[in-house]
């Protein structure tokens, strides 16, 4: 007769082979899987880059011209340290006028060196009590400010359905992020000027001021648009727009 114990051994052995067998293929179909993941995500990464201008509308004929998301690029063979530099961000921005304020932009515009890159930079001078950075957002960039001189009420809007506000009174060193395309502005509370230094995630992070676009459109919003979307006196939004 057969040793059954012999023969039961022999059994679990060839379960615990197929058993083994199948948690491998698994996990080869897993790395597999996530390897092709990866991939996909390069290739979108490489051909679906993120707009760097308000649109880029497509051409079937290039003799109408072609523009790029982006700009053209140099032959690096003849880059020099000019194509990356910008002087005079120590120099206070002149905040006579209406907001008390002054933004001093470094963009790809100002630095040529910027482009592909994605980022930029900015500075920011407040007239003492009341120079404000008015409402606005940046549809390319998310921005970190930090405070170098004065008092700072800073904050943001989160989107619908909440608008929540979110603020922070900054100090010197302070830092504060504000999140890509949320509304946001920057006040100067304290008796003196105010000055800060906003890092932005863009070459072109783009500035819509809200109550430019708003009420001083090109060409205007109809008022009876604006009267019920605010719920205001037509006569109060023309004036508005008047202002604008």
């Amino acid at each position: 007769m057969p040793d059954l114990s012999l023969l039961t051994k022999q059994q679990n052995l060839e379960q615990f082979n197929q058993e083994s067998f199948l948690t491998t293929m698994k996990g080869v179909h897993f790395h597999v899987a996530f390897v092709l993941l990866a991939l996909a995500f390069t290739f979108a990464s490489a051909f679906d880059p993120s707009p760097l201008q308000d649109f880029c509308v497509a051409i079937n004929n290039t003799n109408n011209g072609v523009f790029v998301n982006g700009k053209f690029c140099k032959d690096p063979k003849l880059v020099t340290a000019d194509d990356f530099f910008f002087p005079g961000l120590n120099i206070p921005g002149n905040t006579a006028n209406q907001l008390g304020s002054k933004v001093t932009l470094v963009t790809v515009e100002q630095i040529l060196g910027l482009n592909t890159l994605g980022i930029s930079l900015a500075r920011l001078d407040f007239a003492p009590y009341g120079g404000l950075n008015p409402p606005h957002t940046h549809p390319r960039a998310t921005e970190i400010l930090v405070v170098l001189e004065g008092t700072l009420y800073v904050g943001f809007v989160t989107s619908n359905p909440d608008n929540r506000l979110i603020t922070k009174v900054l100090y010197p060193g302070d830092l504060f992020v504000f999140p890509i395309s949320l509304i946001h502005f920057q006040f100067n509370i304290g008796n003196t000027n105010a000055v800060a230094i906003s890092g932005l995630s863009s070459q072109n992070p783009g500035l819509i001021l809200i109550a430019n676009a708003v009420f001083g459109s090109n060409p205007p919003i109809n008022p009876d648009v604006l009267a019920k979307a605010f719920q205001l006196d037509k006569t109060v939004v023309t004036y508005l727009q008047s202002r604008f």
